[in-house]
């Protein structure tokens, strides 16, 4: 089975798409009729296809035992010929594509010709002189709907598309009538499916669209707000296919609800920090609001330096209230508490401490949003080994949160900022200081197909308003190890005291760059720089840079890539390990 290429390597694959001799010649053998009755039918989609591509004038040729399709007896000949297996060639003269020479767009009722015209005020992918292809058509067809869609037309349909081949110039007319219908807003939405969660307060989340003007993108994001809720498997949008009697499209969302309660475990590993192990339980509709109560236990560092008793440990919960206790903010507000005991023994200091803060956020859009609220430390801190000196902090905490990526644990384009800045007093030393801290990264899909991706990362911090020595160790900076600077000992960049253990600075700066390659199926490698230093002052200072490089595997899964790095440190400092071995769930930043 031969198709003779025709120059057109589109029309080639159309060709080659619609020929039943060519799709069933192994999967169906036939007899002699068959194989003829296939031929017959091939050469009206052969012809099809040509078209499809523009060549109107083109025609085809199927040559099977010595003759061509349509033949007189070419019946017999092919139940008389002995060859085995029967060859069949297909060829194709496509001559000169014809090319759009006229497009008109109406619409069916002359007041609604504004909107129509509006529609098709710039560029929709199909234009004069362009080769009368048949997907360019359709694709523009679809294009205008959309945006009469998208300007608040509902119920725009197409009524008509006509399409007017003349063999004399080469050419072909489009002419289409639309109706776009009348501009609607949402009716107050209705939802459908809870089986647990309070229909009252699903209908007020979801009535954030009410009143507005139409649209599918507007429609979109309230689906994934609502989704963002966490208590729902899947939620679905459905339109009503004509407006009610006050001329607004009524909408219902259908929510299908998660399992209440949730049992997972977190497991990573780290050369230079060793293993953590975390577990959680998470019940994601408590009292019917969609409230999250999430409890975890979480231990690190097992086994090194010297046993269980060098350890890190960290238990406590989060309670998340989308409801904010039921106080009517509004369905933009939500109520973040947290409560924690920590016990940590790290290279820079050990630290046994109770930590609470009570957070309300704001979202301000789907990718922004900000929080606010007052953060409590108590506790003792001191050296490795040394004796650990009581600390009392409190302060008001103001983070930011933007996110325009494409994925939260895989992205391939778009930014990411976070940020905060904590006003805190430390009582023991009647000290005011405000750690301030902000993250960025970016992504660029280099060829468009989400397969070679450059990512940057960077990070500045800085200490203000205090002195260094006045700042418990563990509220100062440190860089160095995995999220970090990856081939370097945990918080092992920056100041030392006269042990030479890590004392922590009053500023950070860091940055990653990282190209990211699929290699085959799930299977993918990446290659990294990072670069870090911390400083003694509040201003940023790279005297004590430190680079590290290396290279990694993915395992690309369902719920994000499984990593492994490894990282070498190429400015060398005293006591550092060879090497540094990541692994872990999702992208390293």
């Amino acid at each position: 089975m031969e198709i003779e290429p025709t120059g057109d390597s589109a029309l080639d694959a159309a060709l080659q798409a619609v020929s039943q001799l060519v799709t069933l010649q192994e999967s169906s053998p036939t007899t002699a009729s068959g194989v003829l009755a296939r031929a017959n039918g091939d050469r009206e989609r052969l012809q099809r296809a040509l078209q499809s591509e523009g060549y109107w004038a083109g025609t085809t040729r199927i040559e099977m035992a010595g003759g061509a399709v349509g033949d007189t007896g070419m019946l017999d000949r092919l139940e008389a010929t002995r060859e085995r297996p029967l060859k069949i060639r297909i060829t194709a003269d496509k001559r000169a594509p014809y090319h759009i020479a006229h497009i008109s767009l109406h619409a069916d009722n002359p007041a609604q010709q504004a909107a129509v015209d509006a529609a098709a005020a710039t560029p929709f992918g199909l234009a004069v002189g362009d080769v009368a292809r048949a997907a360019p058509v359709l694709a523009a067809e679809g294009s205008l709907k959309d945006r009469l869609l998208a300007a608040g037309h509902p119920l725009a349909t197409v009524v008509t598309r006509e399409t007017t081949v003349d063999h004399d110039r080469r050419s072909m007319d489009v002419a289409w009538t639309f109706a776009p219908g009348p501009v609607a807003r949402f009716a107050a939405p209705e939802v459908a499916g809870m089986t647990r969660m309070d229909a009252g307060f699903l209908r007020a989340q979801a009535a954030q669209i009410e009143g507005e003007r139409y649209s599918p993108e507007r429609l979109e994001r309230q689906r994934q707000e609502l989704m963002a809720l966490g208590a729902f498997g899947s939620v679905q949008a459905r339109a009503a296919e004509r407006l009610d009697e006050a001329g607004n499209l009524p909408v219902t969302f259908v929510v299908a609800e998660r399992a209440r309660r949730a049992i997972g475990i977190n497991l990573a590993y780290e050369t230079n920090y060793g293993p953590t192990v975390r577990l959680y339980w998470e019940h994601r509709n408590l009292f019917g609001h969609a409230e999250q109560l999430r409890l975890e236990a979480e231990i690190a560092r097992l086994g090194t330096n010297g046993g269980l008793e060098n350890s890190t440990y960290r238990i406590g919960g989060t309670y998340r209230d989308p409801d904010v206790f039921g106080f009517g903010l509004g369905p933009q507000w939500s109520f973040i508490g947290s409560a924690w005991y920590l016990r940590e023994r790290l290279e820079a200091y050990d630290r046994d401490a109770v930590t609470l803060s009570a957070l309300l956020e704001r979202r301000l859009s789907r990718r922004f949003s900000f929080n606010f609220g007052p953060v409590l430390d108590f506790g003792s801190s001191g050296p490795p080994g040394g004796t650990l000196t009581p600390y009392q902090i409190a302060g008001v905490q103001f983070g930011t949160r933007y996110d325009g990526t494409d994925s939260l644990l895989d992205p391939s384009r778009g930014w990411r900022v976070n940020g905060t800045l904590t006003p805190s007093w430390s009582f023991r030393e009647s000290t005011p200081f405000a750690p301030l801290r902000v993250t960025a990264s970016t992504y660029w899909d280099v060829l468009g197909e989400r397969r070679t991706i450059l990512a940057v990362r960077g990070t500045f911090g800085s200490l203000l308003g205090a002195d260094l020595p006045n700042v418990p160790r563990h509220q100062r900076f440190y860089a160095g190890g995995g999220g970090s600077v990856r081939g370097y000992d945990y918080q092992s960049i920056g100041p030392r005291d006269g042990l030479n253990r890590p004392s922590g600075g009053s500023s950070l700066l860091e940055t990653s760059l990282e190209l990211r390659q699929r290699i085959w199926g799930n299977i993918g490698g990446v290659a990294f720089v990072d670069a870090g230093s911390v400083g003694t002052s509040s201003a940023p200072d790279t005297s004590n840079l430190r680079v590290g490089a290396g290279v990694g595997l993915r395992y690309f899964t369902a719920i994000g890539p499984i990593r492994a790095d490894i990282a070498f440190p190429l400015v060398k400092q005293r006591d550092n390990s060879a090497f540094g071995l990541y692994v872990g769930i999702g992208q390293s930043f």
